[in-house]
């Protein structure tokens, strides 16, 4: 038999770093240049006049460093333009920046006497030598993916610039909005998230970390295993000790989470080219299987009343996706635990098998303002639950996620699959229906869902709201099985 749960709620959540230059390059007659090098300077930066049509969402190209564009506001609503400048130094808390174009000869731009290709001056009259780019601009909106002193990438506009260094040229920037960047342009994608490119912290002993990734390259001992894009972290815990008149008892937890993570980004600005688009959102999402088994006689809440909760592993990443030639950088951080609320009464041997699908995250809408965003489609198999004694036992094996832009947090969020079994008077139950019991007892599955919208989805260029959203918490649970009585298996027969 098996239990499903289905539901669209209100968790909160938050994938990898942005960096984005605006610029309109201007030729001589102050028209759109063609960003055609011709051997003599810097590529020009191209303009996407077409503000019309969607914008494409994907990955960024692998080997394609720290890509970057720009974008110059009040250009009629128009979507940033490639740029051969790349964001070579950073300083989140002063606001300096450094910006260079890529080495002569590296066929991606770079121009004669080192200039950083951005706004064209040009001449004028026939014949005459046109002056080489402006490298930077104020005004500009530079976004960059991750860079030294950035990161998680940088989202700014350049208020000053300060001059030439060895490095390239200095300027001092404010934050900016992703809406001075897209302009009118809409833009809607999934893009997986490398399970390679995530970057697994064990937080206890025990912990191992498998992946499967295209191209049949894995890693880890269930990488093989492992379907295209998914993650796994392992774990096996012995849980605090419960103290009782006869001595101490001990509990221990086992199993495994599985995710294939994806980032879902839409934007759509179409009308609004004032920077604040009719509707966004951002969120992480992916297929999610996870696996656990809790054994023993489990330990109490703590002091304060709380459950004991044992994070086992930290997860981080910043995939870079590209909105049009906009570099996105989402950062992803999730801690995986296990956590137990018990009486420290009943002994039990538990096990649960969840399968499904998730999405967490934050929407805006110009009528309705910014809202969280979640579904799950869960599945939960019958387990095999048994229970000695009477109490109650809650075990969850879950995940704390934040997602965010740029390095600021947007969206937290807790998705937690559990388990939970509760005695009355003397029992030792199955949930095959095997073993023996004087009371009842029952043993139930279900996800709890909390978390919060942040202020710092503002970088979307819409209003702020003036505290975080709570989301939760929320739940949701099925009875996976149970019974009550005076009931007495016979023994099997030899």
């Amino acid at each position: 038999m098996r239990k499903s749960i289905r539901f669209a709620v209100l968790p909160a959540l938050t994938a990898a770093s942005l960096l984005v230059v605006s610029g309109c390059a201007q030729g001589p007659s102050g028209t759109s240049a063609a960003g055609k090098s011709d051997g003599r300077g810097p590529a020009a930066a191209v303009e996407d006049t077409d503000a019309q049509s969607p914008l494409a969402v994907a990955a960024a190209p692998p080997g394609a460093g720290a890509p970057s564009a720009v974008a110059k506001p009040g250009t009629g609503g128009r979507p940033a333009a490639k740029s051969p400048l790349k964001l070579v130094a950073f300083d989140g808390n002063s606001g300096r920046a450094v910006l260079a174009a890529p080495p002569k000869g590296s066929g991606n731009g770079g121009g004669r006497g080192g200039n950083e290709g951005g706004h064209q001056t040009g001449g004028s009259g026939t014949g005459s030598i046109p002056k080489p780019p402006a490298p930077v601009a104020v005004g500009d909106v530079i976004a960059s993916a991750p860079a030294p002193g950035a990161p998680h990438g940088a989202l700014a506009k350049v208020t000053a610039v300060v001059g030439k260094t060895e490095q390239g040229t200095e300027v001092k920037t404010a934050p900016a909005t992703l809406g001075a960047l897209l302009g009118g342009s809409t833009a809607k994608g999934r893009v997986p998230v490398d399970p390679s490119a995530v970057k697994v912290e064990p937080l206890t002993p025990n912990v191992k970390v498998s992946w499967a990734k295209t191209g049949s390259v894995h890693f880890g001992p269930e990488g093989a295993q492992l379907p295209l894009g998914n993650l796994r972290v392992d774990v096996s815990a012995v849980l605090p000790t419960v103290r009782t008149p006869a001595g101490t008892v001990d509990a221990s937890a086992s199993g495994f989470v599985q995710l294939a993570p994806e980032v879902d980004f839409s934007y759509d600005g179409q009308g609004h080219a004032t920077g604040t688009p009719g509707t966004a959102s951002v969120s992480l999402s992916g297929d999610w299987a996870s696996q656990w088994e809790l054994k023993g006689q489990a330990a109490t809440t703590t002091p304060d009343g709380r459950p004991v909760r044992v994070p086992f592993a930290k997860l981080h990443a910043d995939p870079v996706i590209q909105v049009g030639v906009v570099p996105v950088v989402v950062n992803l951080d999730l801690t995986c635990y296990l956590q137990v609320d018990a009486d420290g009464k009943v002994s039990v041997d538990v096990k649960q098998d969840v399968k499904g699908h998730f999405r967490v995250g934050g929407s805006y809408s110009r009528a309705k303002g910014w809202a969280p965003i979640a579904q799950a489609d869960m599945n939960g198999t019958p387990v095999t639950a048994t229970a000695t004694a009477a109490g109650t036992v809650k075990a969850a094996l879950g995940t704390e996620a934040s997602v965010g832009l740029y390095g600021t947090v947007g969206v937290t969020g807790t998705v937690a699959p559990y388990l939970r079994a509760e005695v009355a008077g003397t029992a030792t139950g199955s949930s095959d229906g095997t073993g023996a019991l004087v009371g009842k007892w029952a043993a139930y599955g279900g996800v709890d869902l909390s978390g919060a919208l942040r202020a710092h989805l503002d970088i979307f260029g819409t209003p702020v709201f003036e505290r975080s959203i709570p989301l939760g918490p929320l739940n949701r649970e099925w009875k996976l099985a149970g019974g009550e009585g005076a009931v007495r298996t016979p023994a099997k027969r030899p």
